[in-house]
């Protein structure tokens, strides 16, 4: 057991084991950061309403009920860390979610709330 670190080890090997596996800090912050954007609930419906194909900036704000402005800021964002990409077509921007992993964490963060019932106790019953 070492405690040179100022915190008890019950299993110095395992905890070796996962430090050694574990993404290098910048790689942590930019997961954070992707998982960030996926927190807020208006950038989430429009990544989901993408799960079906691109679909342009005004198509979008009516299935989210957004502003066409509000939807095309979250976009923006969306675009600059690369979890959706944009194709143009005359003065129109088609969006798509940017690659199968994407699509991935979407589906499985839907399937884990649907068969799930999270607790929130911030939440009035």
């Amino acid at each position: 057991m070492n405690k040179s670190s100022g915190v008890h080890l019950v299993d110095e090997a395992h905890v070796a084991e996962v430090r050694e596996r574990m993404p290098e800090a910048e790689d942590i912050a930019d997961t954070a950061e992707i998982f960030g954007l996926l927190s807020d609930p208006s950038r989430l419906r429009l990544l989901i309403a993408l799960l079906d194909g691109e679909l342009c900036v005004s198509d979008l704000a009516a299935v989210t009920g957004q502003s066409e402005s509000a939807a095309s800021h979250a976009l923006r964002l969306l675009r600059a860390h690369r979890v959706v990409t944009a194709r143009r077509a005359g003065r129109l921007a088609y969006y798509r979610l940017a690659d199968a992993h994407v699509r991935m964490l979407l589906d499985v963060a839907i399937a884990h709330s649907e068969h799930t019932e999270a607790i929130h106790p911030e939440r009035e019953h």
